[in-house]
């Protein structure tokens, strides 16, 4: 008897239909040889600072860095029902061995561990890896399950991972907000993400456009464009030197050119290309994918490998031949080259994103519009990969006239290949965001032009352009930028991952919306007042792509066994210190950037301005100890608090007015002068009543 182990139940099920279990029980399902239950995503996650001390319950920055010794996890509470269940499961006596079924990635690594490491079991630990739910790899991956050790190393970068986030998230986030009095949420991988949205949209709102002109030619049968102009009155003089004289083609060049087929879709690929057509947002995206992987009808969707592997050749081909069943526009498609597709050198946990075979038996009747569109885009990419190359001729002629030289260009396709497939895709759809590629569009010139070749009566006109900014992110190019955050630091040795994984981009982006520092503006990503305001106070290395990217490589080196997880953390803890004393460097001014500082007077002892804090009004002089408490011995007893109303007229006057004093003698309300004294070096206060003048209270503070 064995215990299997999914991530969601609906996971679980479809792995108890495979394996005979099918006796509904109370959080778990049992067969004759095994029982199969699931987590719920994360049932357990790292404790907040409060719970190792009491301390931590008011953020102070005195109290920071939070560096846990020994590492605590807590079951969340809308979970501890199920993990009640897995955990008495995990004790089980007369079980032999439980099987981690989780997500074959990082982070279903990590939930099982959690799990199995609070449950206190000692079952020996094996490890499910498949990329496709259908009944045979399911099977054939149990198998040949993996001793869980075998899985260690990635173990250990998830575990890091986890860690790394917590440590920069709560006190970075701690910091900085208790050092500007305003919340400003910090992350490993957010924070850099919002820093190149921020850089983007800056380099949008200062952008000056600037002005260009250009000369255009138009005869018999062509039209040719000078080179760019500066100045306006060198295109004008230009274009009337060739208003109605003779041009001449001095030379006409052709070129034979090919475009390669796209590779398979990785899960950032697919992302990026299912936003530019359809405009689904990343998450959006992942989430459809999900529900197609569980229902068996496409592979593993969280990868970040374009191809497959050897052993898939045949599997593949066999594929590619019953998929025109479901799509029809592949038809009259076949001479594949599946050997484009096959690298076992660059898929390293999971091959790239296909359609399952069991996907064609089932059909996608059922399918929501946006599954179905994503299905749709995963088959045609696998058909487009192994396709033949897309050949065109290029045409580049060169034309004379008043002695100044013109170009004109044009490209024709000779060959469509894997074209002829994208088209077909975009043919079967209603409506599509995406535009053709400059490759293949055709720029048609005349075929009969040649050498020597002359045009009377040309027409010239001289045309004003000017620059463009930059374009504001979407998510497709957003998700571009993350992926490839960092490339230019790197060595070329280095195997980049830049910010995130393919699995987490998608959670990032939404983060940085819930949290108010980015909105979605149709497609565009654009950051809010918010997100500006927390970048423009975060040091340059905590919104740094690159370093940021480098953590990132370092997990991967983990997860190989080249890099200790200890090293790691010790990196992360030390850039955790340089957060705490960069911190303590922050200007004063700096510090009131949220909530500017109004003087509401001078200091009786000293002379220096007077300004109102979260608990009282204080001398801006560090080597002054003058200070009204809001809150004070005096007039606590009267149940009053000194507002800044009074505090003003004290440091005007030396006497403020109220008639809200209340007498413990008598339980009313009286009216009274509050005056300040201040001769011997230190506040006191006296009370005057305005109908009994000289009569007076005092007391000190």
């Amino acid at each position: 008897m064995y215990l299997v182990i999914g991530e969601k139940p609906s996971v679980s099920q479809t792995l108890a239909k495979v394996l005979g279990a099918g006796k509904r029980q109370d959080g778990y399902l049992s067969g004759a040889d095994c029982i199969v239950s699931w987590c719920l995503g994360h049932l357990a996650e790292y404790v907040s600072p409060e719970v190792y001390d009491s301390r931590y319950e008011k953020w102070e920055f005195s109290q920071l860095p939070i560096l846990p010794e020994h590492w605590q996890l807590a079951v969340a509470r809308d979970k501890k029902k199920q993990f009640e269940v897995l955990k008495k499961l995990l004790n089980r006596p007369d079980l032999e061995y439980v099987v981690n079924a989780c997500d074959a990635g990082r982070e279903g690594e990590l939930i099982f561990k959690r799990v199995y490491d609070l449950s206190g079991s000692r079952l020996p630990v094996k490890r499910l890896w498949i990329s496709s739910m259908e009944d045979g790899a399911v099977r054939d991956g149990f198998a040949h399950l993996k001793d869980g050790r075998e899985y260690g190393n990635l173990c250990e970068a998830a575990v890091c991972r986890a860690k790394a986030d917590w440590l920069i998230g709560m006190n970075a986030t701690r910091a900085f907000t208790t050092k500007y009095y305003k919340r400003l949420v910090i992350g490993r991988v957010q924070t850099p993400t919002l820093a190149m949205l921020v850089e983007r949209q800056e380099k949008i709102d200062t952008f000056v456009k600037e002005p260009f002109y250009k000369v255009t030619l138009t005869g018999d049968g062509f039209t040719a464009v000078s080179e760019n102009f500066k100045e306006e009155t060198e295109a004008r003089r230009l274009a009337e030197s060739c208003q109605g004289e003779k041009a001449v083609i001095v030379k006409v060049e052709k070129k034979q050119k090919k475009t390669m087929p796209p590779k398979l879709y990785d899960l950032t690929t697919l992302q990026r290309e299912a936003n530019r057509f359809f405009g689904y947002t990343a998450q959006e995206t992942l989430q459809e994918l999900q529900e197609l992987y569980e229902d068996k009808l496409v592979t593993y969707p969280r990868t970040d490998s374009q191809y497959i592997t050897e052993d898939m050749e045949q599997s593949t081909m066999e594929l590619l031949e019953v998929l025109p069943e479901i799509l029809p526009f592949l038809e009259g498609n076949m001479g594949y080259d599946v050997g484009r597709i096959i690298n076992n050198d660059k898929v390293s946990d999971h091959h790239a994103l296909l359609p399952t075979k069991e996907s064609v038996k089932k059909g996608f009747s059922q399918l929501t519009e946006k599954q179905r569109n994503l299905y749709c885009m995963i088959g045609q990419r696998l058909a487009q990969a192994v396709s033949k190359e897309c050949t065109y001729e290029e045409t580049q002629i060169t034309v004379q006239c008043a002695g100044h030289e013109f170009m004109a260009k044009g490209k024709r396709m000779t060959e469509p290949g894997f074209w002829k497939i994208a088209t077909g895709f975009r043919a079967s759809l209603k409506k599509s965001g995406e535009e053709e590629t400059d490759t293949n569009k055709e720029e048609l010139l005349e075929e009969n032009l040649q050498e020597g070749m002359e045009f009377s009566r040309i027409q010239a006109e001289a045309d004003r352009h000017f620059t463009s900014p930059p374009k504001a992110f979407t998510e497709d190019t957003l998700l571009m930028a993350m992926e490839t955050a960092g490339n230019k630091e790197f060595d070329a040795e280095t195997e980049k991952k830049g910010l995130g994984t393919p699995a987490t981009r998608a959670a990032v982006i939404e983060k940085l919306v819930s949290s108010g520092y980015a909105l979605r503006k149709g497609k565009q990503i654009l950051p809010t007042v918010d997100g500006k305001a927390l970048t423009a106070v975060i040091p340059t290395y905590l919104k740094s792509a690159a370093m940021t990217a480098e953590w990132e490589n370092r997990l991967l080196l983990i997860e190989r066994g080249q890099l200790d997880g200890k090293e790691f953390l010790e990196g992360v803890t030390e850039l955790v210190k340089t957060v705490m004393e960069g911190c303590k460097e922050i200007p004063e001014e700096e510090l009131q950037r949220f909530h500017p500082r109004e003087q509401i007077g001078i200091c009786p002892l000293c002379g220096s301005p007077v300004y109102e804090g979260k608990q009282n009004f204080y001398c801006s002089s560090r080597e002054c100890s003058f200070a009204l408490w809001k809150e004070n011995h005096y007039l606590s007893g009267m149940r009053k608090q000194l507002d800044k109303k009074m505090a003003v007229e004290l440091l005007t006057g030396g006497r403020t007015h109220a008639d809200d004093f209340y007498s413990r003698k008598t339980g009313k309300l009286f009216s009274a002068d509050l005056l300040l004294d201040t001769s011997e070096g230190r506040v006191a206060f006296q009370m005057e009543f305005p109908k009994k003048r000289g009569r007076k209270y005092k007391g000190k503070v």
